[in-house]
């Protein structure tokens, strides 16, 4: 038996790939296209695993999709593979565009082709997973209870916007073709091997630098903080007993403004890697113009994945992120390899100096 993953160098996708192999022997085809933020040193570990094959390629490549399908002939698809930072996606929606709305439909199409192939208990037990995130359903007032499955779609950002797109086309490839999908919507991820990029490890590799923490606007907008790993059992376990055609909202049940996130940050390096002058690592806090149509709160009810499948997160907050935090200071190599030059003249452009 083989799963098929999009997406699989990336922070989330690639800690799925290796938890996933470490709870089972089944085969991993792994499908990513390497842009900027796949990282194949993420995976170095499975390098002689005969279980993990590795495939680069592009989901919005048709025929190169079906050719692994039908060499492959996996029993699902779980489809990690997106454009996912919302600053980029306001610098340069078009990559957006292509990879999350015309790669999903391309990739539906391919799975489409090969789902009405199969015979069988191979076509009933057959699933197509689609990962996406909290951010369709757009932003939430302070009392407003937090998202659940059936919020309407409110995206705000052209990142938000390409996600719900997706989220819909296969959706529609569901109720038009009967193709078995599941959807998960996620809130905020963080963990090991997280592009440094995003708040936390960008949080953590400017401290350690003595560079600026920058926040945007006042720093309290509100986000659900999850695991990543609590993201891949979820995911495992949506797969596992999902039932088709459904939607499933995956939290932490831990909202957090930004600034207390930073401060929780500054407070475990001060204890872990504590600065060489003795000062706390919040002084180098700054504020930074907030970016255009910021969200202001996100918030996911996860009550659906308890009540039905029996899923709830394993860490708190307070473990995850020191778990994270020393994963960071333990793995140095890592992040000096990913900061590349492309990736600080990114940072220049988007913080400032």
């Amino acid at each position: 038996m083989t799963i098929l993953v999009t997406g699989g160098a990336g922070f989330i996708g690639s800690n799925f790939v290796l938890d996933w192999l470490a709870q089972s022997d089944e085969s991993v085809v792994n499908f990513d296209k390497l842009t900027y933020a796949g990282n194949l040193q993420n995976l170095a570990s499975l390098q002689d695993d005969p279980r993990h094959i590795f495939i680069k390629g592009d989901i919005g490549d048709f025929d190169l999709v079906s050719r692994l399908l039908n060499e492959h002939k996996p029993r699902a698809i779980l489809n990690f593979a997106a454009e996912s930072h919302v600053d980029r996606s306001i610098h340069g929606p078009e990559d957006f565009i292509q990879t999350n709305i015309v790669g999903t439909f391309r990739l539906l199409e391919a799975v489409r082709a090969y789902w009405g192939g199969l015979q069988g208990e191979a076509k009933s037990s057959f699933r197509f997973l689609h990962v996406s995130t909290d951010e369709v359903y757009g932003s939430l007032e302070m009392n407003d209870p937090p998202f659940s499955e059936t919020n309407r779609y409110e995206p705000n950002s052209p990142y938000s916007a390409s996600k719900a797109s997706s989220d819909h086309l296969v959706r529609a490839y569901h109720h038009t073709y009967g193709l078995p999908v599941l959807t998960t919507n996620c809130s905020n991820n963080y963990g090991p091997y997280h592009f440094p990029e995003k708040l936390i490890p960008l949080v953590i590799h400017n401290a350690l630098a003595g560079k600026p923490l920058p926040i945007y606007g006042d720093g309290q907008q509100i986000r659900d903080w999850l695991y990543v790993k609590d993201h891949c059992s979820a995911i495992r376990r949506v797969l596992e007993a999902g039932k088709v055609g459904e939607v499933y909202n995956i939290g932490g049940w831990n909202e957090k403004p930004n600034l207390d996130v930073v401060h929780t940050l500054c407070a475990i390096l001060d204890e872990l890697k504590p600065r060489q002058d003795g000062q706390p690592y919040k002084s180098q806090i700054t504020f930074v113009q907030d970016r255009p149509g910021h969200d202001r709160r996100y918030a996911i009810d996860a009550s659906k994945m308890e009540k039905e499948l029996g899923w709830k997160p394993a860490e708190t907050f307070e473990t995850g992120i020191r778990k994270t935090v020393q994963w960071y200071l333990d793995h140095q190599d890592w992040v000096k390899n990913i900061t590349s030059g492309a990736y600080r003249e990114w940072v220049e452009r988007q913080y400032g100096a």
